[in-house]
């Protein structure tokens, strides 16, 4: 891995790195929430030889620093395009997963001269109540217990039970990054959740976009993720089979097999 690039933003500073190639199009990766840089392993092998792949690590999580206070989409939006102004990059492609993915679709609405595709994987982009209730319950136990308090229900979420047992290696540097999480950068970017207003504007996304989706992914139900496909305009919406929340992980050769089709690369 190449060495870490230390990025400010007025309170926050963003940990990236870029690997690849240097003289070729720039692809941007985005993580999931309790996760890091490092959970796209597997789509930087595909993506190298063609990309200048650039990630990093979301404020409160991996080596990036943990400003006080709840975050908002355009704070996490704003943190995207400070690296890509960082690193010179005029325009990008993006891949982002759940957390990554919604703010994808900020950049989409908001930023969209910045991106030249999106792909939004294991995301919704509304606020019902029962998901605000299942993030309030989720930062009052980490108040109380740490991040390890939520551990084991989390990672319940993230991957089919199958995948769980056959791959403990992955799962121990997942719980590693996810107790790395601090709790203050967990809870700020679960307020972000809470108030998720990207639905009733999917109508106005001009980028070209595709939507990812786990079958078994109760976070962000297939249903869901379709009918946020259908709303877009020039949208694509793939559904992958036996799969969970982190996608890009629980079957790592559809969903890179998926991308790949769709940046067609």
């Amino acid at each position: 891995m190449s060495a870490r690039t230390e990025i400010m933003r007025g309170d926050v500073t963003l940990s990236a790195h870029s690997t690849g190639r240097k003289d070729g199009p720039t692809i941007l990766l985005s993580n999931s929430l309790g996760a890091g840089l490092n959970m796209w392993a597997p789509q930087r092998a595909a993506l190298e030889a063609h990309y200048n792949v650039i990630g990093y690590d979301t404020r409160g999580h991996g080596q990036s620093s943990t400003p006080d206070g709840d975050y908002t989409f355009d704070d996490l939006s704003a943190d995207a395009v400070a690296v890509l102004d960082h690193f010179n990059v005029a325009k990008a492609d993006y891949i982002g997963l759940s957390l990554g993915g919604m703010t994808g679709l900020g950049l989409g609405l908001d930023h969209a001269e910045r991106f030249n595709k999106i792909v939004c994987a294991s995301a919704r982009a509304d606020n019902p109540a029962p998901f605000v209730s299942s993030w309030d319950d989720r930062i009052a136990a980490i108040a109380k217990g740490g991040m390890s308090a939520i551990w084991n229900g989390t990672v319940e979420r993230w991957l089919t039970p199958e995948f769980f047992a056959a791959n403990p290696e992955l799962v121990e540097k997942l719980e590693s990054d996810f107790k790395q999480t601090t709790v203050t950068g967990y809870t700020g970017c679960a307020r972000a959740l809470q108030t998720l207003d990207y639905k009733r504007r999917l109508g106005d996304m001009t980028v070209p976009t595709l939507f990812i989706s786990g079958a078994d992914d109760f976070g962000a139900p297939s249903a869901e993720m379709k009918d946020l496909s259908a709303k877009t305009p020039n949208a694509h919406y793939i559904d992958i089979p036996d799969c969970a929340h982190i996608a890009n992980l629980n079957q790592t050769d559809a969903f890179n097999t998926a991308v790949q089709n769709f940046l067609e690369f």
